[in-house]
């Protein structure tokens, strides 16, 4: 089945109202973009997240502690968090295609760089700066895909861009295990080998990036004129009805009570995320397995994460429905990590940590459309990148907590426990905050 088949156009009867220039649109910008920003995608994530995996072999042969783990693993959003707005904010004033491009060569370099951490600082000090390159990548993809797709699309196609973070663990984490069995090949570790041959590729894609992306779609000499003009209607239409409700400037999108909200409710998410995302290769290796073994154990959750994130978002899509397409699944995070800090069994602890998954990557879905739906121009820059900023700051959070706790009880499953009060704390925050439908989908009037 087609990539154009998966994802263009809303479920049932809804297929028959597109019109072939719509359909035909929306199928050369998928084709075009998604499989393109979803590699790119892929390699960020594996670039940020293959630490969990180096930590099998690297905490011993460097003597870190959880705590000194922890820390470096959530350093990286420090530096993230510093430089996110600027860097959205130069995308849009630059053109995703230089800006993205400089963002992937500069992380490709530094993550391969890893492998000269001889020790704490080093250690510290790679993690920042690797944080400072990579800021302003995935909240600049979210506004560069609002120039490309009208509102009705943003969920499927959000969800499609999303889906490298669970195929990255479920693809990278059996490569990540593998490579650890390099140790000693040209003198170099096994951890040394995956922050090298997994930063390269970054590098590569970047240069070609520069090339290959399109800034605007007014530039697309691959869209037809009559797709130009088609796109090009419907998106200042939506552009006009979210401004005819309130024109948002930069300082009022960035002071605003919903940015804030939403700012709190990704906060939720990402530290759940990332806990889970440092920490599952250790807690899975603590089940007795090889380190092969436990990349490919490690997957499982992620690949159910995977079908269900998109299923999910072309489920809102069809419905029109937001609020409990992001609520629900938090409460399932929460629930299920709370589940798998009782459950001593390693397969129930996975089949728990499965559901977690799912709610996970359900939510990554559906989330930004909630900011996008209302917001345009340069106070979308600002407000999707002061959300994505202010919620990663989790990705320190979370980290360290379950680090904090492991070193203090013993147990990384108490830490889990601690972890499950993040997202439920932001799923009430959405049931209560809600959701303007009415103007996302205001452009079409029904």
């Amino acid at each position: 089945m087609s990539q154009a088949t998966i994802y263009t156009g809303s479920a049932g009867a809804e297929n028959t109202n597109k019109s072939d220039i719509e359909t035909s649109t929306i199928r050369a910008i998928s084709w075009r973009l998604i499989p393109f920003l979803v590699l790119a995608y892929f390699f960020s994530y594996l670039d940020r997240v293959n630490l969990g995996f180096a930590a099998l072999t690297m905490n011993a042969e460097l003597k870190f502690t959880p705590l000194i783990f922890s820390w470096g693993a959530g350093i990286f959003f420090i530096g993230y968090f510093i430089f996110e707005v600027p860097s959205n904010l130069a995308l849009e004033k630059f053109g995703a295609s230089r800006w993205i491009a400089r963002i992937m060569v500069t992380w490709g370099i530094i993550s391969a760089l890893m492998a000269l951490v001889n020790g704490v600082t080093s250690f510290y000090a790679l993690r920042f700066l690797l944080g400072v390159a990579e800021a302003g990548f995935f909240p600049g993809i979210i506004l560069y895909l609002t120039y490309w797709y009208p509102a009705e699309y943003r969920g499927r196609f959000l969800a499609a861009f999303a889906i490298a973070v669970p195929v990255s663990t479920v693809i990278g984490a059996p490569i990540s295990g593998l490579l650890l069995g390099l140790d000693g090949a040209m003198g170099l570790k096994g951890w040394q080998w995956l922050f090298i041959l997994e930063g390269i590729p970054s590098v590569l894609l970047g240069i070609v990036t520069w090339f290959y992306l399109t800034d605007k779609p007014e530039k697309a000499d691959w869209l037809s004129a009559e797709q130009k003009a088609w796109l090009k209607t419907r998106l200042d239409s939506e552009i006009a009805a979210k401004q005819a409700v309130k024109h948002l400037s930069l300082g009022e999108a960035l002071s605003s009570p919903k940015v804030i909200t939403l700012s709190l409710v990704y906060f939720g998410f990402v530290g759940a995320l990332y806990g889970m995302q440092f920490w599952l290769p250790q807690i899975v290796k603590a089940f007795g397995l090889s380190n092969a073994q436990t990349g490919f154990v490690t997957a499982i959750p992620y690949l159910f994460g995977t079908v269900a994130m998109i299923l999910w978002a072309r489920h809102s899509d069809a419905t029109r429905e937001r609020v409990m397409h992001v609520g629900a699944p938090m409460i399932l995070i929460a629930v299920a990590l709370a589940i798998s800090s009782y459950i001593s069994d390693p397969t129930m602890t996975m089949v728990a940590l499965t559901f977690a998954a799912i709610g996970v990557f359900c939510v990554f879905g559906v989330f930004w459309t909630l900011p996008t739906s209302w917001l345009s121009g340069t106070a979308a820059a600002g407000a999707i990148a002061l959300i994505n900023s202010i919620g990663n700051l989790a990705g320190f959070g979370g980290p360290y907590l379950i680090g904090w706790v492991k070193e203090a009880t013993g147990q990384t499953s108490t830490g889990l426990l601690v972890l499950a009060v993040l997202p439920l704390l932001a799923g009430i925050l959405v049931f209560v905050g809600g959701h303007e439908t009415k103007h996302e989908f205001a452009e079409q009037g029904r």
